[in-house]
């Protein structure tokens, strides 16, 4: 597969993985917004940043893309479920930022792939 198609294909892939885990995220916590609920700390972040390993592992060239796009996918999730409201911006920031370790993370997944099984 060619490098744009393969990067087509991994966006799409965390495209759909991201949306669906941010939805099921928000559906279970009162209020809509992933970063409210009860539990993120101890179990939605770290289900998150495994996601991030996984396609940083499945698609490692632009690894830390995948853990980017993951983690600030949570913004338009939020938007749909519960508006635009003034802290949205507020959101995307604290999504930014809990995507540095995600990006790490992916990035760190995608080297070791490389490293054992070769370039991709």
């Amino acid at each position: 597969m060619r490098a744009t198609g393969h990067l087509l294909a991994a966006t799409a892939v965390t495209l759909k993985v991201g949306v669906v885990f941010w939805v099921l995220v928000a559906w279970r916590t009162p209020g809509g917004e992933p970063w409210d609920a009860p539990a993120f700390w101890t179990v939605v972040y770290p289900i998150a940043l495994g996601i991030a390993a996984v396609l940083g592992a499945c698609f490692p060239r632009r690894a830390w893309l995948w853990g980017l796009l993951l983690m600030v996918l949570q913004v338009p999730v939020v938007a749909v479920v519960s508006g635009f409201g003034p802290l949205l911006l507020a959101g995307l920031v604290y999504a930014l930022v809990l995507a540095v370790p995600a990006m790490v993370v992916a990035a760190a997944a995608g080297a070791l792939r490389l490293r054992l099984h070769g370039r991709v």
